[in-house]
């Protein structure tokens, strides 16, 4: 198909609409109900402005019998939202957000001082007292699920990639003059609000996140998967139980929405085969489905595909940008690592099919250029510490054996002449017992490996499995088990070394320690 060129300007226009009804009202859900809610103990509250003006809100039952929908007034000063575990990078996104949106909102968190990601047991004291009193208390699919009714929803899903993808295109859209709302699962740097955005446009770009069916109550105009793979072992018995859950996902998109799809992905690819969907241009709806596909990855048989990869001037990654088998632009990216150009495809597929004019194409394009080049990154993705003579100090999330191999590939891209030492902390038992041999095979790329104790995060040890055993495992670089998160590892500072601390636990705190040690023991750089 062919597209005029046109010159970009300072903004494009984006759609109103797509809902069906003016967005004159937004509500907001604390939590998520269990499915199957049936006592007036567990009710949903919600918050729902009158208008834009108004400092009036107003509770509704939900989740119960559909007759009990009075409402309650919440119109006073003494009216509060309170967020149990607001140290969960999710949850402090919604509470940035009710902060916006509401006039007061408490919450609570065992360490306050950091965003982490962890789930709140049953038996959490505050939970107990709210379910003694009478006080709603609900998960987060249910607030999600209100919170982005009236909204162009941009549901950005997938094991591994969906908190670059969803800032990415969050920090895409708001410089191309959508003002959006948007929730992500990460610190974003260049986000004024850390992770939430507040705006007033019909859009809402939001990380959908499938730990424990959280996006299952979303209805997304568009959703994103960027990949699947068995995680969340604690959660999912296997990988056809995350494919099944993606399945239910896919069924909740709004009819003449869009599916944007990594054709890389062969699980991605055969979940979604596997309810009657088969990989067509954007053009065409899917058989059985009301939704339209397109598809991305490196490959050349995707309709959005990467060539040419190659490491750029700023220690990120150049690449040519093809739609259907024709070179359409050169993307450029600070950020480095072939992940990263698969998050920077996805964004674009995804822009394209929301602006849906064809007239707009390569204006569209022209902006997504721009923009994608000043994006930086997000917090705790190959996030550089510091530096102090030859050693390079960097902090990673990664806590997947493929989120592993795509860092330490990552590293290698920027480093190729320097070593790499791999710091990894496990995060769960149950994920190490699951995935340790994988885990092995892709700490193997690195040149040396130390491996800490497990994170325990929520569980206790009954899988009899330990850090030990995987730094006893790996096979090729020299690794060993250090237990504690201390840094007196690091002897030879002076060596060209890039350190890379691993994990989704507290080993987010060893690369600024082993950066003052180091800074202490041979004088700043």
């Amino acid at each position: 198909m062919d597209f005029p060129a046109l010159s970009p300007s300072r903004s494009l226009q984006f759609p109103t609409n797509f809902v069906g009804k003016p967005k004159t009202q937004f509500r907001i859900l604390l939590g998520n109900a269990p499915s199957g809610c049936k006592t007036r103990r567990r009710t949903l509250t919600s918050l729902s402005a009158l208008n834009e003006q108004s400092t009036s809100f107003s509770v509704s039952r939900a989740c119960t019998d559909e007759n009990d929908q009075e409402p309650i007034s919440l119109n006073n000063e003494n009216d509060w939202v309170h967020f149990v575990g607001i140290g969960g990078s999710g949850l402090s996104a919604l509470a940035m957000l009710a902060l916006k949106q509401v006039k007061r909102s408490m919450s609570s968190s065992k360490l306050s001082t950091s965003l982490l990601r962890s789930a709140i047991p049953k038996d959490n004291v505050e939970i107990l007292h709210a379910n003694s009193v009478g006080v709603p208390v609900y998960k987060r699919d249910c607030w999600l699920e209100k919170l982005t009714q009236g909204y162009n929803l941009i549901a950005v899903s997938g094991t591994h990639g969906k908190s670059t993808s969803a800032s990415m295109l969050a920090y895409v859209l708001s410089a191309m003059g959508d003002d959006l709302t948007a929730v992500i699962g990460a610190h974003v740097p260049q986000f004024s609000g850390k992770n939430v955005i507040s705006g007033v446009s019909q859009t809402f770009v939001l990380e959908a996140d499938e730990y424990d069916g959280s996006f299952l109550k979303l209805s997304p105009y568009i959703a994103v998967v960027t990949n699947l793979d068995w995680e969340h072992v604690d959660i999912f018995e296997n990988e056809e139980a995350v494919k099944s859950s993606f399945r239910r996902f896919l069924n909740q998109i709004r009819m003449g929405g869009q599916l944007i799809l990594c054709g890389d992905s062969k699980q991605a690819s055969g979940s979604v085969a596997s309810i009657g969907v088969i990989s067509v241009p954007s053009t065409e709806r899917c058989e059985g489905h009301s939704y339209k596909i397109t598809t991305y990855g490196i490959t050349g048989s995707n309709e959005w595909h990467a060539s040419s990869i190659s490491l750029n001037s700023m220690g990120g990654t150049d690449y040519t940008l093809n739609h259907r088998g024709f070179p359409v632009a050169e993307i450029c990216l600070q950020i480095p690592g072939v992940h990263n150009v698969l998050n920077s495809l996805a964004v674009i597929a995804t822009t394209v099919a929301y602006v849906n004019d064809e007239s707009k194409f390569y204006n569209t394009i022209n902006h997504l250029r721009l923009h994608l080049k000043s994006f930086k990154g997000i917090s705790r993705r190959f996030e550089m510490i510091g530096r102090i003579h030859g050693c390079h100090i960097y902090d990673d999330y990664a806590h997947h054996p493929t989120e592993v191999r795509a860092v330490l590939q990552a590293a290698r891209q920027r480093f190729p002449f320097e070593e790499l030492v791999a710091v990894f902390q496990p995060h769960t038992y149950s994920r190490l017992a699951a995935l340790k041999d994988d885990f092995a095979r892709a700490l193997s790329d690195a040149d040396q490996v130390i491996v800490t104790a497990v994170y325990a995060a929520r569980e206790t040890n009954v899988w009899n499995v330990n850090g030990r055993e995987l730094a006893a495992s790996i096979v090729g670089p020299l690794s060993e088990y250090i237990p504690s998160l201390g840094v007196g590892y690091m002897q030879e500072p002076h060596r060209d070394i890039v350190v890379l601390t691993l994990g989704a636990g507290d080993i987010t705190t060893v690369g600024p320690k082993l950066l003052n040690e180091l800074q202490e023991r041979l004088g700043r750089n």
